[in-house]
């Protein structure tokens, strides 16, 4: 693996301070202090900051992907069920801070934190997170279809992955991922 670039050094910064203090707010002043970088180097390597924030919801959506699926995997093996379940319980590590690509402090979704500041679902940045959240339903999608479940139980489970996170960052309620997998359970048992 090769080591990070300066482009990767900027990247990371600039999501940390997204994450913290919001996209408009985190101006590029304090992502080149964060970074330890000039102004001209940020500019060579991103056009705008727009650019840049594209640049860190995809290496977002990469890390959370693959942790999330990882995760999944991990925790409920080769049973699509099972799999499907384990999304909670990866969702409960997130929220306690156990999640380490994401960084050792839960900040809430980035995407819907996006969304939320580039409002037109026109605007490139509210569909590069409409995209993630679309990736994530098409995996447990894939997982019902792999457990002979209804088309419809990714969107139930969806629905309930998102409220745990919007209840964790917004009410800073720990277990709501706990309560979103018992109501996923009982849907599960449905079927």
């Amino acid at each position: 693996m090769a080591p990070p670039s300066r482009r990767d050094d900027i990247i990371e910064a600039a999501l940390r301070l997204f994450l913290r203090d919001g996209f408009h707010a985190t101006g590029i002043a304090a992502i080149i202090a964060e970074a330890g970088t000039t102004k001209m180097t940020l500019y060579s390597h991103f056009a705008s900051k727009e650019a840049l924030i594209a640049a860190t919801l995809e290496r977002r959506d990469q890390l959370f992907r693959h942790w999330l699926f990882s995760r999944m995997e991990d925790l409920g093996g080769a049973d699509a069920k099972a799999r499907l379940l384990a999304l909670f319980d990866a969702l409960g590590e997130w929220i306690k801070g156990h999640a380490e690509p994401l960084g050792p402090t839960f900040q809430g979704c980035a995407f819907v934190r996006a969304a939320g500041e580039f409002v037109a679902p026109d605007d490139a940045l509210h569909r590069q997170a409409a995209a993630h959240k679309q990736a994530i339903l098409d995996h447990l999608a894939g997982l019902c279809r792999q457990a002979g479940l209804p088309t419809d139980t990714a969107a139930q489970l969806a629905l309930l992955k998102e409220g745990a996170i919007a209840e964790a960052f917004v009410r800073g309620a720990p277990d709501a991922w706990k309560t979103a997998r018992g109501l996923a359970s009982t849907i599960l048992d449905r079927h």
